[in-house]
């Protein structure tokens, strides 16, 4: 149980298949080892009360928006926003905030990224493309997906079903 644990949210399988098909098209396959995700936590203990708290925590599901494009420098995401979203961030920052790195207290900006570690030209021309013809569109979110992270790869530990 050394690897830390990494909180992602778990799409509507309509949505997982889309965001996977454009991350499989867009992301450098050498590096591409992850299905698409929507990161809420980075780097969490991977220990029993954080296993504990999680397996115990509860959140109704909820639908969320896909509302545009983000530029990422090397990469493309897409932007979800939701109000919901945003309270399960902060309950579970309220509960870690003491174990939370750098990065994971940092602004959250929930994002499915498709696009990474490419150059900056290839991630405009992919924006470009992409924002040309956006239309916005709803996901669902049905559970916190919890992982340990693999030094590159993840395992899948355990999900959270929102009810």
């Amino acid at each position: 149980m050394n690897n830390p644990l990494i909180l992602t949210l778990r799409m509507d399988e309509i949505s997982q298949s889309f965001f996977n098909g454009k991350r499989k098209a867009h992301f450098p396959p050498e590096k591409n080892f992850l299905e698409a995700h929507l990161m809420v936590f980075h780097h969490l203990p991977f220990d029993e009360e954080t296993i504990s708290f999680l397996k115990g925590f509860r959140f109704p599901a909820f639908i969320a928006e896909v509302t545009g494009l983000m530029k990422l420098g090397r990469g493309v995401a897409y932007r979800v926003e939701c109000a919901e979203i945003i309270q399960l961030h902060r309950l579970l920052v309220k509960h870690f905030l003491p174990l939370l790195n750098v990065q994971d207290r940092q602004g959250y900006r929930p994002h499915v990224t498709i696009q990474n570690k490419v150059s900056p030209e290839s991630a405009r021309l992919l924006y470009e493309e992409l924002n040309s013809g956006f239309e916005a569109f709803s996901i669902g979110i049905n559970a916190i997906q919890v992982f340990s992270y693999l030094g590159g790869p993840w395992h899948h530990e355990f999900d959270v079903d929102l009810i």
